[in-house]
């Protein structure tokens, strides 16, 4: 045959090699296109990596799924920043006791909470949320069509309803008008919550509240491009309880995850000197 097609043996087998190796990728490549549809190409290279160590047992350098990402194009959906826009309201303003200490070592320790838009053919759709910054869980989530105090009401009523906070709790907000307002002001100091304000026209100060619209909006709403108020409703649900018990972050964990690991090292007792 080598003869015939005049082509030499080393090139024939060299040939016949390379045809059944074939894509030396391609098992790799199978299991980025399963994390892909399973996250919606939501994961980077990195959280890919993860990802596949945690679900398949695969330790994979992230210089080879980058190039088999950028490659491919497979490459996740890429973030969008927003502009931050300070409009002071109202007249009750708090310390920032706050302080951009964003690290908790134990649940329901900090809040932080905020009110963002999602804007749809159909109209505008208000959603107001409570981050733990234990392990970025969000304890408490609500849309509504108007943005007025009732949504933060209704918000703050569902985490403390939910979580039973304890007295030393800090919730910090920025200065918009519904967190300047009495009814706040009652509402949080009667649950024995302790309120903290951004400084006027420092967005850094709430950033951690930020960064969970900013993943929202690009993993969900970017994504999906919802048409109706119904639909961005629904899909705001279904990606809260995705953020919380499957969205991998940094450290490996979900932030359900991560918080119960905190709960539970926070409760256990000092070993004795």
């Amino acid at each position: 045959m080598c003869k015939f097609y005049d082509v030499s043996r080393s090139g024939y087998y060299d040939w016949m090699n390379r045809g059944q190796c074939g894509n030396p990728d391609k098992d790799l490549i199978d299991l980025i296109t399963e994390c892909h549809k399973r996250h919606k190409r939501r994961f980077g290279y990195r959280r890919i990596v993860k990802w596949l160590k945690r679900e398949k047992g695969l330790t994979v350098n992230h210089k080879k799924v980058w190039r088999i990402t950028s490659r491919n194009n497979m490459l996740s959906v890429i973030r969008r920043k927003n502009p931050f826009n300070y409009k002071p309201n109202g007249n009750l303003r708090y310390e920032n006791v706050m302080n951009r200490g964003f690290s908790a070592d134990r649940p329901n320790q900090k809040w932080v909470t905020d009110i963002s838009y999602i804007v749809v053919p159909e109209g505008t759709l208000y959603l107001s949320a409570i981050r733990d910054l234990c392990g970025n869980f969000i304890v408490a989530h609500k849309t509504a069509k108007r943005q007025d105090y009732l949504l933060v009401k209704n918000t703050i009523e569902a985490a403390v309803a939910s979580e039973t906070p304890p007295k030393d709790l800090i919730l910090h907000s920025d200065g918009g008008g519904q967190y300047r307002s009495w009814d706040y002001h009652f509402q949080v100091t009667e649950n024995g919550i302790t309120p903290s304000m951004s400084k006027p026209a420092t967005p850094g100060d709430n950033a951690m509240a930020e960064n969970f619209f900013s993943t929202f909006k690009t993993e969900c709403i970017y994504l999906e491009k919802p048409k109706t108020l119904t639909e961005a409703e629904r899909l705001t649900d279904e990606f809260v309880q995705y953020y919380n018990y499957e969205r991998i972050q940094g450290n490996g964990l979900t932030p359900f995850e991560e918080r119960e690991a905190a709960a539970r090292l926070s409760e256990t007792p000092s070993p004795n000197p």
